[in-house]
């Protein structure tokens, strides 16, 4: 797995308290009454204060097969989203976002239900082998990941239960699906084949989002979904983490990682949108088989004897200038030493979070007291010679590690787009391809499991929180 963990800016906006200007709302009013004034994502997610979110959990939202979904998993596995993938849940976004975790909540109950009935169990060892993956994929500690996600009121709970539930389905589809799916020498060998013939070809490392549609009915509304999920990701989300969060597909469990594919090998209404698509460029929802999908272009692949093409930066302002954004959390030259290291914290929580300029902006609002700047294109003779340094050693479109200042503590975001990376292409060996297919005729299977659990599901909606 590779999620891009962090928290919500609730941590910083606790750790740096002494910054405010002005004070924070009480409980009883909603933050989102100021434009100015710092949004609580808890509030946000459930259109409640933090503590009516953490007491008022004992409502039904949904019941499946007689077995109830409460309110609170619902704020729960909200808060979880926003804290984990970089969404900025607004109130606008807030109703559709809750009718997806929720339905997703609903899938992986039915999932759970049918995994008992074959006695599938899924032990702690197991889901604590994934988060470790995601702690080694991310740099951090168990520690460091409690207290991003206590910060927004997100129980560790929470989290081992999404990732129990996909595993108990994974084991569950192959105990009842894997001795269906049969990969012969000769499918093997007509692949590599076809992979021979179109090794001239240029390759995509592609990622995927996928949501079914079992009747035509459901058509629009999974559309819309979709849509709404693609504006997430636009505005910053981490794909990797809205695909565990929503797709259906048996990729979700990896960030939704299709692998290396080539021009032809996926449906026609998605390789034709595929060949289209630049690098780390997000597709707007394609219908194909089964439902929608989302693509992700995460790397494109040359042939091995190919010249690489040049993908020199594009030029964003004149010589010797970089458009850059500018965050302060303004505590003075010479400030105590402990709300120094608070301020120090705090920023680095907050760097954690931008993804993008335009995300800069929406994080920075979500601290109270610190100060946002558009510099433009600057000219970077005129930065400090640590300022420069540090802009230097950070890939473009992302953030400086914090630094110190006069002013207090800043730090820069670079707004020039990265280079796309491109790679050479490598024949597959027989194992790899061998998996591969097995993968697709197991996903097909599982795609077709899922669909008749719903079709026979007794599922009712109660109402919302």
């Amino acid at each position: 797995m590779s999620a891009r963990i962090y928290s919500t800016l609730v941590f910083g906006l606790l750790l740096v308290a002494p910054l405010a200007t002005r004070a924070a709302p009480t409980p009883s009013t909603p933050s989102s009454s100021s434009a100015n004034a710092p949004v609580d994502e808890a509030a946000l997610a459930t259109q409640e204060t933090r503590e009516q979110a953490m007491t008022q959990g004992d409502g039904i939202a949904a019941i499946v097969n007689d077995s109830p979904i409460s309110n609170y998993d619902v704020r729960q596995r909200i808060a979880l989203f926003a804290a984990t993938s970089g969404a900025h849940i607004s109130p606008d976004s807030l109703k559709q976002i809750r009718n997806q975790v929720l339905k997703q909540l609903e899938t992986e109950r039915l999932e759970l239900l049918e995994s008992e009935k074959d006695k599938v169990t899924v032990s702690a060892a197991d889901v604590d082998k994934a988060i470790n993956s995601i702690l080694t994929d991310n740099h951090l500690s168990q520690d460091q990941l409690n207290k991003m996600l206590s910060s927004s009121d997100v129980r560790i709970e929470t989290l081992r239960a999404q990732i129990a539930a996909s595993i108990a389905w994974q084991k569950l589809v192959q105990d009842q699906l894997g001795d269906r799916v049969h990969v012969s020498d000769l499918d093997v060998s007509d692949e590599m084949a076809r992979l021979k013939r179109g090794e001239n070809k240029p390759h995509y490392l592609v990622a995927e989002i996928f949501e079914a549609v079992d009747t035509p009915e459901q058509d629009g509304k999974v559309q819309k979904d979709m849509e709404n999920l693609e504006t997430q990701l636009q505005s910053g989300a981490s794909f990797q983490t809205v695909a565990r969060q929503f797709s259906q597909n048996p990729t979700a469990a990896s960030g939704g990682d299709l692998g290396v594919v080539q021009e032809g090998q996926l449906p026609p209404e998605l390789d034709k949108v595929l060949v289209t698509m630049k690098p780390t460029a997000y597709s707007a929802p394609i219908r194909g088989p089964g439902g929608y999908y989302i693509l992700w272009l995460r790397e494109l692949e040359v042939p091995a004897n190919a010249k690489v093409p040049d993908l020199a930066p594009e030029p964003t302002g004149p010589p010797g200038t970089l458009p850059l954004v500018r965050i302060l959390l303004p505590i003075g030259a010479k400030p105590a030493n402990d709300l120094l290291q608070n301020a120090l914290k705090a920023a680095n929580v907050l760097r954690s979070q931008i993804r993008s300029c335009t995300g800069a902006k929406e994080v920075a609002k979500h601290l109270q007291g610190a100060v946002f700047m558009d510099l433009g294109n600057m000219r970077l003779a005129d930065l400090s010679k640590e300022m420069q340094s540090a802009i230097g050693q950070t890939p473009a479109g992302e953030p400086t590690p914090p630094m110190g200042s006069p002013a207090g503590i800043e730090i820069i975001v670079r707004c020039d787009k990265p280079v796309p990376k491109i790679n050479r292409f490598g024949m597959p060996t027989r194992e790899e391809v061998q998996e591969q297919i097995y993968e697709e005729q197991i996903t097909t299977l599982s795609r077709q499991y899922l669909r008749d659990l719903r079709r026979e599901a007794d599922i009712e909606t109660v109402g919302k929180s």
